[in-house]
């Protein structure tokens, strides 16, 4: 992974554990945009008719990448917009499951509309809490983080499996912000029924770009009323209205939605299993380095596996500290939140230890 460094400028001064906030943009990314910004500048029309498969060919990577079918990928500006579209496909009284203190674009935006709610907690029980719930409430719909971002708890997707195949009818939506781009991943085989995310994050693809994946169930059963005349527009959509076409009312910024499959293509390179191997060996040592020094809390050090989020225990004074030793990381909740990425190694990881010793 060394060898990849030299594509994110940045961690050529920093320590970047901030990967949960912000990934890093990578430079064949930025070499695309000002291309693309370029051709825009002098073409003006002429850049849209040439661009005119671009949605297509973005589409289809993602699908590729993530083992989804194209005509059930929907690319949207990010991930609050394209949620809060999906959600005004479901009647008021609607049953759901969410979890306690899940990110704010979910359960906000849940919460707003007139849903019947219940909630399970986020602890070392997780898995147990959610099938209680689904047991006991009987919700009609789970909508989820498959991590957690303040302290990086990741769902058991093996769970997730299970649980379809026993509550078929549950319709379960999660976000995957914080979570793909981190590990090979197959929606198909994966149980979920709307999968969304914001690419700026583990994907690296900079800001203004996300996507939607669903099952045939979900499209089906979705019926959000946004319409525009890109709807109807493009390969995919010629078959009339869907939830496709619901989830893409108006234009879309080509080169900010062209750069989640530049971005993926870098992944390609550096190949997905590579990068989870690495990341479940950076989680790994960095989990037991932070239980050595006493700095997490009893839901994550009780738990088999973690993501590459952690959240320490310390306030400003531990903050600054880091801050001044060139680490950047993100106040969170109560604690600190670091976070890595496929650019992080075992010597970022010992910079950091260091200076939590002292």
């Amino acid at each position: 992974m060394n060898n990849l460094r030299k594509h994110f400028p940045l961690i050529e001064q920093y320590t970047y554990l901030n990967t949960a906030a912000t990934g890093l943009l990578s430079e064949p990314v930025f070499d695309y945009q000002q291309d693309k910004n370029i051709d825009f500048l002098v073409q003006g029309s002429l850049y849209r008719d040439k661009e005119a498969n671009i949605l297509t060919e973005i589409r289809e990577k993602i699908a590729h990448f993530f083992s989804a079918e194209a005509s059930r990928v929907a690319l949207v500006p990010n991930f609050s917009f394209g949620f809060n579209t999906l959600l005004e496909g479901f009647s008021a009284g609607t049953k759901f499951l969410l979890l306690e203190n899940d990110y704010p674009s979910i359960n906000l935006a849940v919460e707003a509309r007139d849903f019947n709610l219940t909630y399970a907690q986020i602890d070392e029980n997780l898995e147990q809490n959610i099938l209680q719930k689904v047991e006991t409430e009987k919700p009609e719909v789970l909508a989820l983080s498959l991590v957690q971002y303040l302290n990086g708890i990741k769902i058991d997707l093996t769970f997730i499996q299970e649980l379809k195949k026993k509550y078929p009818q549950l319709l379960i939506i999660a976000d995957g912000t914080q979570y793909l781009g981190t590990e090979a991943f197959k929606f198909a085989a994966s149980g979920i029924d709307v999968l969304g995310a914001s690419a700026y994050k583990w994907i690296n693809a900079g800001f203004g770009n996300g996507f939607f994946m669903f099952s045939e169930k979900a499209a089906h059963q979705i019926s959000p009323k946004t319409q525009g005349s890109d709807s109807y527009m493009g390969k995919y959509k010629e078959n009339g209205l869907h939830l496709l076409g619901n989830l893409e009312p108006g234009h879309l910024n080509y080169t900010n939605m062209g750069s989640i499959k530049i971005a993926l293509e870098l992944q390609e390179q550096i190949g997905k299993e590579d990068i989870e191997k690495h990341l479940q060996i950076l989680s790994a040592e960095a989990k037991k380095k932070f239980t050595h020094l006493g700095l997490l809390e009893e839901s994550v050090l009780n738990r088999k596996e973690h993501s590459t989020i952690f959240n320490l225990k310390g306030g400003e004074k531990l903050f600054q500290r880091l801050t001044q030793k060139d680490i950047i990381c993100s106040q969170r909740g109560d604690g600190i939140r670091l976070s890595f990425h496929y650019y992080n190694t075992l010597e970022d990881l010992e910079a950091l230890v260091e200076v939590l010793k002292k």
